[in-house]
């Protein structure tokens, strides 16, 4: 169990530090269009669902 604490701990430390050098440090691109994501938010749910329908019934 502490193992897991120990774990946790250093994956916490590392965010807090990593997160706010990378954002410092990030370039500053065009981005990306969100309107081509959105576009394909809807059929990969439908498609998580149904894969998650299956596995239940199949598993």
């Amino acid at each position: 169990m502490t193992t897991l604490f120990i774990i946790l701990v250093v994956l916490f430390a590392a965010l807090f530090v990593l997160v706010p050098m990378l954002e410092k440090h990030a370039g500053k691109g065009e981005g990306v269009d969100e309107r081509r994501i959105s576009r394909w938010i809807i059929p990969l749910m439908a498609a998580v669902m149904i894969l998650a329908i299956l596995r239940h019934y199949f598993a």
